[in-house]
């Protein structure tokens, strides 16, 4: 048996649209074409590689209910790769589960379709997949929601601290019993969507719904199992949590805000060689994709013309301000505040490249209010608004993770609160 390469992918929350306008030609956001581009890359070189298997590690959608046209984008992805017989299997992330658990998912098409060689993973379990030479396991673990376990009034009176214990132990029992059912002779990889600890957290707090349980690669038993590969999603800095098997968070394909600015981004091919589990050689490699660039410009505004100085630091920058998504902060005196022309700070950055101009922010001493652009679409949104009020203020990166997270929970409690009440 030759060795098996494998191709590792995860968090594409296709239909993301912040700092996008839209395209006239496709009535899609430019964002979303982003997210696509990236999505693309993954799949060329899946298909020109003929590599044995895809492996997905959920978050396919920014939400639970896609519109058409998104889910139809993401199903030409995936039927180039049954057209070319390279078998797959897609991971639930808790950005693809609906609010009552007896719904459906947006990739359940897949499953009730019987597409030859696509498999969705809604629970822990192992897969045995065959391939173009040999076989591999899979054993999966999509996102359970913490209130699963909220079955009963029993649980119910429980603290938080007492039901996330339950929840993780449940869990971790689920695991290993779906790894005790390994075959040391064949390739075996974890699929999980989930957040373990020693992971980095990077900008992706932004968009996590609620507040995640931490497990362990010990009460998971990922160590004591015959695995040659853990594959992670969620957490969308690319990263390695462990050396042996690798742990490897694929990280998101594309970048979501400006907690992510210098993130790089891709996905990851995996080499397993032949043999019985330890003998096997186990190898990776991060391929980068052409992810959109975001890039924060400071101007210490200096001198009798404001504009002019403001040019010359849009001009020293042109060249990371081409074709990213752009901010501008604007350090000034006060009495150089009404000298500020933000139409024409504005025009001066895209007549420089820039995709996007996310915000322009004027700072002085006694800080002045800023104005910012609101599309009506994005006024009935929320979270949406949220982020651009956080956008316009210049506070530490991880603060504002912690103001758009606990902004996200409670609007995601809020509208559970209403959905189950309606």
């Amino acid at each position: 048996m030759t060795a098996l390469r494998l191709v590792h992918f995860a968090d594409l929350h296709l239909g993301i649209e912040l700092h996008g306008s839209p395209d006239p030609a496709t009535g899609l956001s430019s964002r979303v074409q982003d997210f696509l581009r990236a999505f693309d890359a993954v799949i060329d070189y899946a298909v020109s590689e003929r590599v044995d298997a895809v492996l997905f590690a959920g978050d396919a959608f920014k939400n639970r209910d896609p519109n058409p046209t998104l889910q139809r984008a993401f199903a030409e992805r995936i039927r180039r790769l049954t057209e070319a017989a390279i078998p797959t299997v897609l991971l639930v992330g808790n950005h693809d589960l609906p609010i009552a658990q007896s719904r459906a998912t947006p990739m359940d098409i897949y499953q009730a379709l019987g597409i030859p060689g696509i498999y969705v993973a809604r629970d822990i379990r192992r897969l045995l997949i065959p391939l173009r030479e040999g076989q591999l396991q899979v054993v999966t673990l999509p996102w359970i929601p913490l209130n699963r376990s909220l079955a009963n009034d029993e649980i119910r009176s429980l603290d938080r601290e007492e039901i996330e214990r339950r929840f993780r132990l449940a869990v971790s029992l689920g695991v290993q019993e779906a790894l005790k059912e390994l075959d040391p002779a064949i390739p075996a990889v974890f699929l999980g969507h989930l957040s373990l600890e020693g992971a980095k957290v990077g900008g992706e707090r932004s968009i996590m719904l609620g507040l995640d349980p931490f497990f362990s690669t010990v009460e998971l038993g990922l160590h004591e199992s015959p695995l040659d590969y853990v594959a992670l999603g969620h957490i969308h800095r690319h990263q390695v949590v462990a050396g042996r098997p690798p742990v490897v968070y694929a990280g998101s394909l594309e970048r979501v805000d400006f907690g992510e600015e210098d993130e790089p981004k891709g996905f990851v091919v995996v080499e397993i060689g032949p043999g019985r589990y330890p003998e096997r050689e186990v190898k990776w490699e991060f391929r980068p994709v052409p992810a959109r660039s975001f890039y924060t410009l400071r101007v210490k505004v200096s001198g009798e013309e404001p504009m002019a100085s403001i040019a010359r630091a849009i001009e020293r920058n042109a060249r990371a301000i081409s074709g990213a998504i752009v901010r501008v902060f604007l350090e000034l005196e006060p009495e150089q505040v009404d000298q500020i022309r933000l139409n024409d700070v504005r025009r001066a950055l895209q007549e420089h490249g820039a995709a996007h101009v996310a915000a322009i922010v004027r700072e002085t001493d006694r800080m002045t209010r800023p104005r910012v652009e609101i599309r009506p679409e994005e006024a009935t949104d929320p979270v949406t608004m949220l982020q651009r009020w956080v956008d316009l203020h210049d506070l530490p990166d991880d603060r504002k993770r912690q103001i758009i997270e606990r902004g996200r929970e409670l609007i995601q409690r809020a509208r559970e609160t209403s959905a189950s009440s309606s």
